[in-house]
């Protein structure tokens, strides 16, 4: 099948590989002409594990082409997906200004029957929005078909997520548009659920959201945890035996980021109000998200008696491990809180710390994990990347002015911490 795909973003590329991989004949556009120059020579935007290899591997098999034009790209294809950014902006409505571009631009150059996809992540009415915009231009309806496709892909795991879906929504108003998105997904041979716009566009939503809530319910536990001294991981282990609430997502930590769930859960109260329903429900969650991540710091910032004068040393800056991603990391806060009190900082990631650069370029950076032990005061864990799980504490401890461990990610054994000569602190337990 011929498929254009807008955007070259985590979910437009990964979405442009995968189906080259599949034998879809694929065109990326993206108009930031540098990074298309960057994506013909086999160079992704993003760090994703797998993107790379399958990016240079269709180019080589001539399945996958990179274009900064629409029009080309329009022409040429049967299905063309949208998959350009969606910000929250400061109200927390999803900012739809690319989407409504790309559908105008769309709309210019269609000449026969096309299936337009949101793959991007958009609230509840934006199919019709586009099929709006399209039609404005005086394409005949017969002519084409807007389809809600939303992704659910993890960073850091998108390619799996792609190729072994939990299931495939499709959202349409004609059959015929339904069918087509079937046919292209058939050989992943992956549960579909086919349904109506609407429907569609809330389920991203509405599984964000839900993922959300659990997340941030066991860290509420885990501050009960806390208080009255019990052990969070016992509690969650306890819950989700249960099969009706599940083992997924109970894991206690500093909360939830990234690119996702904030602005999911944000879009979903924002577009619950629009509709006149208080979701009080879900601004208590991000409430919990929030006071998560500041009563740990607060912890951590009176164990030391204050920031003033003390250097803290965080271990990963990305929201979560196998991402470049920085987007509502947790570590910038910590970071934040620790200069406003005239502490300083010396932070290591295996892939991030470049994003982290442009924000921070004052703060210090080690080149190795075991460098961030040298005069620290403290050491944090904010990202639990695979190459922190079995390190010699001992070493990391060696040169430290005071040897204390906050592990934001519950990753460490306290007596094994403890006998390398730390003092050990984690969420959910003293």
């Amino acid at each position: 099948m011929k498929v254009a795909v807008i955007g070259t973003g985590y979910v437009g590329l990964v979405t442009g590989v995968v189906l080259a991989q599949l034998g879809n004949d694929v065109i990326c556009v993206d108009k930031d002409l540098d990074k298309v120059e960057k994506l013909k020579n086999g160079i992704p935007p993003i760090y994703e594990p797998g993107v790379e290899e399958m990016l240079r591997q269709g180019l080589k098999d001539g399945f996958l082409t990179i274009s900064d034009s629409i029009k080309e790209a329009t022409e040429a294809s049967e299905v063309i997906f949208i998959a350009v950014g969606t910000p929250p902006a400061e109200d927390g409505t999803p900012d739809l200004t690319a989407v409504r571009a790309v559908a105008n631009e769309i709309a210019k150059h269609i000449m026969r029957y096309t299936v337009v996809v949101n793959k991007s992540t958009v609230p509840v009415g934006s199919g019709d929005m586009v099929e709006k915009i399209i039609l404005s231009h005086g394409v005949d309806s017969s002519l084409f078909d807007v389809v809600s496709n939303p992704e659910f892909l993890r960073e850091g795991s998108a390619i799996h997520d792609t190729l072994h879906p939990d299931r495939i929504v499709i959202g349409a108003k004609r059959r015929d548009a339904a069918v087509k998105l079937v046919e292209l997904y058939a050989t992943l041979q992956s549960p579909m659920i086919v349904t109506d716009l609407n429907s569609a566009e809330l389920i991203k939503y509405g599984a964000n959201s839900f993922l959300a809530m659990k997340i941030s319910f066991i860290n509420a536990i885990s501050r009960i945890c806390e208080l009255c001294d019990a052990n969070v991981a016992d509690v969650a282990a306890g819950m989700g035996s249960d099969k009706r609430v599940g083992n997924q997502f109970l894991s206690a930590g500093l909360g939830w980021g990234g690119s996702c769930f904030p602005k999911d859960v944000q879009g979903m109260v924002k577009v619950s109000e629009d509709l006149g329903y208080d979701f009080g429900l879900l601004k208590e969650v991000i409430q919990i998200n929030e006071d998560q991540t500041l009563a740990f710091i607060a912890r951590l910032e009176e164990r030391l008696d204050g920031f003033n004068g003390k250097r803290i040393a965080l271990m990963g800056l990305a929201f979560k491990p196998n991402t470049d991603d920085i987007r509502d990391a947790k570590s910038l806060v910590i970071i934040d809180k620790v200069l406003a009190g005239g502490g300083e900082v010396i932070a290591y990631d295996p892939i991030a710390e470049a994003n982290v650069r442009e924000i921070y370029p004052s703060i210090d950076y080690a080149t190795g994990v075991y460098e961030l032990g040298v005069n620290a005061d403290a050491l944090v864990l904010v990202t639990e990347w695979n190459e922190f799980r079995q390190l010699d504490l001992e070493r990391l401890a060696d040169k430290m002015r005071q040897r204390v461990l906050f592990d934001g990610r519950r990753v460490y054994d306290k007596a094994k911490a403890e006998r390398a000569g730390f003092e050990y602190h984690t969420i959910g337990s003293h």
